[in-house]
């Protein structure tokens, strides 16, 4: 036990653990050879996700539409925004294996460091927070995606503005928003802090400057001619299937053939209710179950959710437990988020039991959509305590 504590209180050796999962899964992925990702399908290199995200680049400054299927050279769609391809260049100039590389250990690193600047959190709960993500960090790395960045930059948001840093906490939250649409339901951390004047117009200049990026390396028709061909996308994108989401669970488990759209204004109506408990917003674990809420709702109401956007929903869950006094059925709730939603991927259920219940019935997305109802409730009607400097209850 005082090695694990003597780990746990080491931000150097978590770094050193967070930096060896982000290499290990680039030279994994750089050197895994070609794959198909449909069955009979084009090869493409193992790490296709980084290369959509390389070529996007350089389609724009050829002035060429973003949002085309480039099947000749890529495996799927780029999504999103053109200022997010420009910024994108500082990597794609590089060779794969460094770029990739770079690439996988800047969402690492980014999320080590959100952690680590959350407020009224002493260094041994931020290294359980750490531990307790590790196995979602290596599946969105192997993936080369973008999930870990997204889930720092919106610890980061709550972290500045805990502090009133208004312009880097906007700053942040902005950038969420040119790399997943989704990050935009972060906005509603505004709700829990003063200035809001402040808040609006840092946001807006910040907005304004992503925005208009792209026009750095390509003319004005072009510019707008991206920006609807971006919308076009994400609205066809609309009607492809549930993902790992409350919609599709609704359907495999309870035959609920529910548009997604009615699913997701009943899980924006739930989610805004407790923003109605003003007098809260002075407690700091309101403040923190808030933030947990939007890391797991961004997850678990996304139509396109897959195993690597985890990432995000289980530092929700994270933060949900460690930020608390702990209970017991708060226990139950996270051990079973941790074998159910983090384990039930990998090779610890045979695969027979992964190919015939866990992927069918979404399971990897119900402890956390049981949170999310449990985080909900307690918003409405709990009490908040903070967790005690350094407990080792319920661990």
């Amino acid at each position: 036990m005082n090695a694990i504590n003597r780990f746990l209180v080491n931000p150097r050796a978590i770094l050193f653990v967070f930096f060896s999962i982000a290499l290990f899964a680039s030279l994994q992925s750089y050197f895994g050879g070609l794959k198909s990702f449909v069955e009979g399908g084009k090869l493409y290199t193992t790490y296709n996700n980084y290369i959509i995200f390389k070529l996007s680049f350089f389609h724009l400054i050829q002035d060429k539409d973003l949002y085309l299927p480039f099947l000749d050279e890529q495996g799927d769609f780029f999504k999103y925004s053109p200022t997010f391809a420009l910024i994108f260049g500082i990597l794609a100039v590089l060779p794969d294996v460094l770029g990739l590389s770079l690439w996988n250990i800047i969402n690492a690193v980014v999320l080590f460091s959100s952690v680590y600047y959350l407020p009224r959190t002493d260094i041994r709960t931020k290294g359980l927070i750490f531990v307790f993500m590790l196995v979602e960090l290596l599946t969105t790395v192997q993936n080369e995606q973008s999930n870990a960045l997204m889930a720092g930059l919106m610890l980061f948001t709550f972290g500045f503005l805990e502090r009133r840093k208004y312009w880097m906490a906007s700053l942040c939250l902005v950038s969420t928003i040119f790399i997943k649409l989704f990050g935009i339901v972060g906005l509603a951390l505004y709700l829990l802090y003063p200035n809001k004047l402040k808040l609006t117009y840092t946001t807006a200049f910040w907005a304004v400057i992503f925005t208009l990026l792209p026009l750095v390396v390509v003319d004005r028709d072009q510019f707008i001619f991206l920006y609807k061909s971006w919308a076009s996308l994400l609205s066809d994108d609309q009607s492809f299937s549930a993902g790992l989401s409350v919609t599709r669970w609704l359907t495999t488990w309870f035959g609920w053939n529910i548009n997604k759209t009615y699913v997701s204004v009943a899980g924006v109506f739930l989610f805004c209710l407790p923003l109605l408990r003003i007098k809260q917003y002075q407690n700091f674990v309101f403040r923190t179950l808030i933030l947990s809420s939007i890391l797991i709702w961004v997850v678990i109401f996304n139509h396109r959710a897959e195993s690597a956007t985890f990432i995000i929903a289980i530092g929700g869950v994270a933060l949900w437990y460690y930020s608390q006094y702990p209970s017991k059925e708060n226990y139950i709730l996270l051990v079973l988020a941790f074998v159910f939603t983090t384990l039930s991927p990998t090779d610890l259920f045979p695969k027979f039991v992964r190919n015939e219940w866990m992927k069918p019935y979404v399971i990897k997305a119900v402890p956390c959509i049981l949170i999310w109802v449990k985080i909900t409730f307690d918003l409405l009607w709990g009490k908040f305590i903070q967790r005690p400097h350094g407990s080792e209850a319920n661990e």
